[in-house]
């Protein structure tokens, strides 16, 4: 079904800078937002949170669309990244996961069997309804800055259910995949399909970008990823594809498996610090927009270090048929909030 003519793609954010290059084009100045730009560098964000369990904020439409607004009205990026979690889709499914302070997303009970995931339940459209109520109220705030939709990959979700947390390497993740195929295969479907209905349920509501996150396929091999991972990603944009917003695919150390991550089918492909961007431009190819990549712990270098380096990365990024500028991770919480604006100003000032 398509976009209704009211929808803000279509009514104006089709010519702003971020969707331009998202597709392709090259605008006078490169676009520039940051991931994690709402949240814990910003102390109105802490101020904000005081008393407030995080999926709870995000599940607060009030709440989750005032934090998605914090960094564009004092950075002046060209994006709002809706604030959320990557696990809110398996917590409105009704999985019991919560939020650990210093740890991440921990679930009382892993997913691990081909009974575990048939016990999956499946997630309730009415579900949703504080997320599309949450991108409305945004939308109607951002006047000409669109806002990115953002999900998590269906293998970052598989990954915490299945080691119940937070893991860098995702041992029992990778050993389920090829242990029990069939049951890897019922549970990836599952995590596609609510990550194609949360991701669906903020575009119809107003967001005119979507990117899909993935936290964990760094820790896969090429034909791992090709084979038991891409098909799955590709699954959970398939609800969105096809009502015409820029899709984005993001992974962290990711480098080798870029063209694959292209493959599932988007626009953009976002690339960590790791790897130069004229590099990443190499291995994806001509037909794709490249996000990335400055590295965040340069956020913390003297003023000079970091625009030296931002020139670099702009000048590498030319090596693309078009280039958003982002970091190559998300901002370390103890980011000075007036470097972030004052590298949009750079940015915006260079052309």
């Amino acid at each position: 079904m398509p976009l209704d003519p009211s929808h803000p793609l279509l009514a104006r954010d089709v010519a702003a800078p971020l969707i331009r290059a998202y597709r392709g084009e090259r605008p006078d100045t490169t676009p520039v937002w940051f991931m994690r730009q709402a949240g814990r560098s910003l102390p109105e964000y802490r101020e904000l949170r005081v008393g407030t369990d995080m999926l709870d904020a995000c599940l607060n439409p009030e709440l989750a669309s005032e934090i998605t607004l914090q960094p564009v009205r004092r950075h002046g990026v060209d994006a709002g990244i809706f604030f959320s979690d990557i696990v809110i889709p398996v917590r409105l499914a009704g999985v019991d996961v919560r939020i650990v302070p210093g740890r991440g997303p921990v679930l009382e009970t892993p997913v691990r069997t081909a009974q575990d995931v048939a016990a999956l339940p499946p997630l309730d459209p009415d579900a949703l309804t504080p997320i599309r109520e949450a991108v409305r109220l945004t939308v109607d705030q951002l006047g000409t800055t669109p806002l990115i939709g953002f999900a998590g990959a269906p293998y970052t979700l598989a990954s915490y259910l299945v080691e119940g947390g937070p893991s860098k390497e995702q041992l029992r993740t990778r050993a389920l995949m090829h242990a029990d195929p069939d049951t890897w295969a019922a549970l990836l479907t599952w995590c596609a399909d609510i990550t194609g209905a949360f991701l669906a349920a903020q575009v119809e509501s107003g967001a005119s970008a979507a990117q899909l996150f993935d936290s964990w396929a760094g820790s896969l091999s090429l034909a791992d990823y090709t084979d038991h991972v891409a098909p799955f990603s590709g699954r959970a944009l398939e609800p969105v594809r096809d009502l015409g917003v820029p899709l984005v695919h993001f992974g962290v150390g990711t480098g080798e498996l870029l063209a694959a991550m292209r493959d599932v089918g988007v626009d953009a492909v976002g690339v960590d610090w790791r790897l130069p961007l004229d590099e990443a431009a190499r291995r994806v190819g001509p037909g794709v927009t490249l996000q990335g990549n400055v590295d965040p712990a340069l956020l913390q270098a003297p003023w000079p270090v970091l625009e030296a380096h931002v020139r670099d990365v702009l000048e590498r990024g030319r090596a693309a048929r078009a280039h958003v500028l982002n970091l190559g991770h998300g901002v370390p919480p103890e980011t000075d909030p007036t470097v972030l604006t004052r590298l949009v100003e750079f940015v915006h000032a260079h052309g």
